[in-house]
């Protein structure tokens, strides 16, 4: 049996905010901790508010005074793991490298990193194979995922062209370019379990390929 289908996420609000109270931090984490490994290891039908709540010592009532119902309790977590991984691309963008070419590798690999660690590839699995059912999923994925690693990308991307040292007329446009470009063979074939060389020395060899690309377009 389905559940109704969520209109798709407002992005200038914030996510689910689970309620409060003395021991709500600790319980929260509990709840976002088991929900995370039941999604990976079941997928999101499979997944029962009873299963989640059973293996993070909580009660069903304690479960459901956090988190209205299982949509939000899945948003909640992928939120959560988005905003770790955005930080991380974030402090990369921020970080002095010695050349725009080094700051590009550096963050095409670290978005090859990310978006192919065991995590990222099971929460991206289960948005392809369950969106047709819950159409929400796919909300959570695009605007917790992509949509706020396009704006980092944009705002880096902006300044640098401000700096005169990439010359874009769409900002916007160039990041959602970077992005694709670094989801080039590594990450594309691990997502489908195909054969790929993922070692240090293949990524940096695919970051550097979209670095060089991408300042043969925005190069000034």
């Amino acid at each position: 049996m389905t559940q109704p289908t969520k209109p798709a996420f407002d992005t200038t609000q914030p996510p689910p905010v689970p309620n409060k109270g003395k021991n709500a931090p600790r319980k929260c984490e509990q709840i976002l901790t088991s929900a995370g490994q039941l999604f990976l290891q079941q997928g999101y039908e499979r997944t029962s508010m009873s299963q989640i709540a059973q293996l993070a010592g909580v009660s069903k009532g304690s479960l459901y005074n956090h988190f209205e119902n299982k949509a939000d309790l899945f948003t909640a977590f992928f939120e959560e793991r988005s905003r770790t991984r955005l930080d991380t691309l974030k402090a990369v963008s921020r970080t002095p490298q010695p050349d725009l070419r080094t700051a590009l590798i550096q963050a095409a690999s670290t978005i090859i990193t990310l978006l192919t660690d065991h995590e990222a590839i099971g929460l991206y699995r289960i948005v392809v194979a369950e969106a047709n059912e819950f159409p929400h999923l796919a909300d959570t994925l695009w605007h917790y995922g992509f949509s706020r690693t396009l704006s980092s990308l944009t705002e880096w991307f902006t300044h640098k062209h401000e700096a005169g040292l990439l010359k874009i007329d769409d900002a916007a446009f160039a990041a959602e370019q970077f992005l694709m470009m670094s989801q080039t063979r590594i990450v594309q074939r691990t997502r489908l379990s195909l054969p790929v060389d993922r070692s240090p020395k293949s990524i940096n060899r695919v970051a550097s390929a979209v670095a060089d690309h991408f300042l043969k377009i925005y190069a000034p």
